[in-house]
């Protein structure tokens, strides 16, 4: 059984008071919600606050992206070697954003998803089609194709370490939803996928979180479909109330 794992992404949101006082209430609370795993992933300037803020609460602490190199003349950017200076334990890679905004390729997330494992972060490797494209029925291609480009050097050993997320990026913070049915299918393709690429122990072992709008009150079912182990979300996070109640539905 794959325990739920629900992961607060706040984006380009909060100042340092905000997210010291999210951080802090999810931590007290986060009793509330025993049988999953949760985790904030803040505005890396706040980091090191929020890492604080949570102490020895359960709940990890994630940053919401980082560069492929150790070190170097990247200006503006954050290795995994920092991340992991300030106590970060996950790292969201290739979210929509980053790729349909920032120009990220599969290539890019890559070579990110290797460095994060080399330095003992969990990725949470993020693909997803745009409604244009599933409008033209090319959803299943266009998973296909940034599952394999994203995860093209990761090889069956360091596949378990990995948690997938599935974001359509027409529902990602537009108030639409994939349905459960449609998000179930993405993500039973994606674990035939994992299958295909590595085997079915592996494929059991990950992670595959649905993110794209998901609220107190269709969490219960997004959560409950078999191939769906927890949600990646976005501005429900930012209100404790809503993001532990998206955590007791899982």
């Amino acid at each position: 059984m794959r325990r739920p794992l629900i992961a607060g992404n706040w984006k380009m949101n909060t100042d340092r008071a905000a997210a010291v006082g999210l951080a802090t209430v999810v931590a007290q609370r986060a009793g509330e919600a025993p049988e999953v795993d949760l985790l904030v992933c803040p505005p890396s300037i706040y980091l090191a606050p929020v890492r604080e803020a949570l102490a020895d609460a359960r709940v990890s602490l994630g940053a919401q992206n980082m560069h492929q190199e150790s070190a170097g003349a990247y200006t503006g950017e954050i290795s995994a070697s920092m991340l992991c200076d300030v106590g970060v334990q996950y790292v969201i890679l290739g979210h929509s954003e980053r790729r349909h905004v920032f120009g990220e390729t599969n290539a890019q997330i890559n070579l990110k998803t290797v460095a994060a494992l080399a330095a003992g972060l969990t990725p949470i490797v993020c693909v997803g089609e745009k409604l244009e494209q599933r409008e033209a029925g090319k959803t299943a291609a266009v998973i296909r194709d940034q599952f394999t480009g994203s995860l093209s050097d990761i090889t069956a050993d360091m596949a378990p370490r990995i948690v997938i997320a599935y974001e359509p990026v027409w529902a990602i913070g537009t108030g639409k939803v994939a349905t459960p049915e449609q998000a179930e299918e993405v993500h039973a393709d994606l674990r035939k996928l994992l299958v295909e690429r590595y085997n079915g122990e592996v494929a059991e072992s990950i992670r595959i979180l649905y993110g794209g709008s998901v609220k107190p009150d269709n969490a219960t079912q997004l959560l409950t479909q078999p191939n769906i182990d927890g949600a990646l979300v976005g501005g429900a996070s930012l209100k404790a109330d809503d993001f532990l109640g998206i955590a007791l539905a899982g």
